[in-house]
Order: C-alpha cells, then structure tokens, then sequence
C-alpha cells in the first residue's frame, strides 16, 4: 500500500471509478467516498439496517438498499483479481509450502469448509478454501442451506474441478524426508462431513480406535483450524455476520464475497497479523454457523491409501514433539 494513504483511500481509488454517479439537473449525486462509506463502514461493518443508515446519511431507505448492493458487487469486480485470484499451478506449491512450514503438514493445498450465512427463517453456504495464512483462496456461495458441506462441495464448480482434476494441482511429490514412500498427491484437508478423496483427506470416523489413527486425526485438526480461524476473523470483523442479515436474498451473495475479498485485502495490506478473534460476542445470535455433519466414506481404495501413508509418515519420519503419543 501507497505510504500515506489509507486502507479506505486504496479502495475507494479501487471501487470508485465503478460507483460514481453524475449529478443531474434536479439533484446532486452521492459522492463515490460516500457510497462506499455506506457499504463498507456502516452496512458491511458495522451490521446497521437500512433504516438506521437512511436515518444517519439522511437519505431514502431504497437508496441504500441500492447503494449496498451495487458497491458490493463493485467491490468484488474491482479486487478479486488481485486479492482472491484463481490460483495457478505454482500458487498451489507456494501455498503447500507454507502450510508445511507454519502447520507442519506436508503437501497441503488448503483447508475446507462451509458455514451457514443466515437470511431471516432460510440460509445459503459459504464454502471455502482456506491457506496456512488464514486468507480465502476459492470461495463459493449460494447453495441452499439444506445442503450438508459434502453435498455443497459436489455441487460446486470447485467440487466438479476437484473431481475431474481440472484445478490445475502439483504433480506427486516426495514427502520431506520420507522418499522411500514415494511421491504422494496434494491433498485438502476437511472434517468429517466431507468425502475422503485421493486430493481430500479427513479424519478416520468416529472415536478412531487405533492410537496412529487418532495422532492422524489429531495432525489434520491442527491444518484444517485455518479455516476455522478464517471463519472466526471474517465474523468478528464484519459484524454484518453477527445477526441475521437485513438484506434482499438477491443481495446476500453480493454482500458475502464482498467482506471475503476485503479479508484478503485488509490482511495482506495490514503490518502486522492478529490472533484470530472469537466467532461472535458470547449470547449474540451469528448468521455464520456451522453446517451438519452428514458425510459420506464412500472412499476408493486409492484415497484410502494415500491416507494411510500420511499415517505412516506423522508416526515417523514426520513426527513432531507436540503430537501425541503413539
């Protein structure tokens, strides 16, 4: 970020050649700043209703129902290619990287999973892809709410694209230290809701009997809390998730990938790295909430074996002091 100006200055040069309206011969326009204060600072978040931002900006109800609406989606047109890109073969690698250096989980492409963003008596999923610095790398919002996490990620573009291995992953790699097991796939890691993959690992189910099977369980819990982490900042910080959300069903996905994209932004142009907040004040009803655990273990043979080898590995070569025992 340019020394001297803001993080608000940055986006408004960002979103506001795409807000800007001209004034006419019977009224002034709402300036661009103005627009995206409305949006960013009061709606986004602070999770004020319309009615409330009307009354404070002295303008028309439908105005800001307008006005969010518009700079949401201006905000998502004008960042994603920078701050949430598609990410490439090479963005892959560097992303495995840093979740073996800072997570002590080799090969990892991400951590996924999906939360419920509440709209009055239904809800729609947030499915995301997460990396070891807690920013969203892939998200997909929109299904129903009566969808499990499984059923949302077989559904997706990003499911189909895992499935049909069109996401445009590393090849096999050594694991550190570990070349007589060979060359191993990338892999997701999730929580029990979602299937077991050969590029998506999750926990053994249930209570796992075995001791290596419960320190795998116990291994993949620490890399898949990124996601978690990830949920728990975008909440705090956007407390437009702290209720049910005051918008038109038209409008919520907008408003959604808006505040994902601005984590992104805000993280990468902030000094320094917070711990990760609490999801919600204690006793305040969240529209961010965790989806039912209905998955299936419908596993091949091949995915069951790639997990199995990560066992293998975090008994041995791939020990660290603060696992468990086995």
């Amino acid at each position: 970020m340019k020394s001297g100006l803001t993080q608000f200055d940055v986006l408004l040069w960002r979103v506001g050649p795409l807000i800007c309206k001209e004034n006419t011969r019977f009224r002034r326009a709402i300036s661009p700043g103005e627009r995206l204060a409305i949006c960013y600072r009061k709606f986004l978040a602070t999770g004020d209703s319309y009615r409330s931002i009307a009354f404070s900006y002295r303008i028309g109800h439908s105005t800001v129902a307008g006005i969010v609406a518009e700079v949401s989606k201006a905000i998502w047109d004008s960042m994603v290619e920078d701050y949430m890109p598609v990410p490439s073969t090479e963005d892959w690698r560097d992303i495995a990287a840093e979740f073996y250096h800072r997570w002590n989980f080799p090969n990892c492409l991400g951590s996924i999973d999906g939360k419920h963003v509440y709209k009055g008596t239904f809800s729609i999923v947030l499915l995301a892809v997460v990396d070891a610095r807690y920013c969203f790398r892939i998200i997909d919002v929109g299904s129903y709410g009566k969808s499990s996490d499984g059923g949302t990620l077989a559904n997706c573009p990003f499911g189909n694209a895992l499935r049909s291995g069109t996401l445009g992953l590393p090849e096999d790699t050594l694991l550190p230290g570990a070349e007589h097991l060979g060359p191993q796939p990338h892999v997701f890691v999730a929580d029990e809701a979602f299937p077991l993959h050969r590029n998506l690992m999750r926990p053994f189910p249930g209570t796992a009997t075995l001791p290596r099977h419960r320190m795998f369980n116990y291994r993949l819990s620490q890399a898949r809390l990124t996601v978690e982490n990830a949920f728990g900042i975008l909440a705090a910080q956007w407390r437009m998730y702290w209720r049910v959300i005051g918008v038109s069903p038209d409008h919520v996905e907008a408003c959604v990938k808006a505040t994902c994209v601005l984590h992104n932004f805000l993280r990468r142009t902030t000094g320094s790295v917070r711990n990760p907040p609490t999801l919600a004040v204690e006793g305040e009803a969240s529209a961010l909430q965790n989806i039912s655990r209905a998955g299936s273990n419908n596993a091949s043979r091949e995915a069951m074996r790639v997990r199995e080898t990560l066992v293998d590995y975090f008994c041995a070569e791939g020990a660290v002091p603060w696992q468990p025992q086995v």
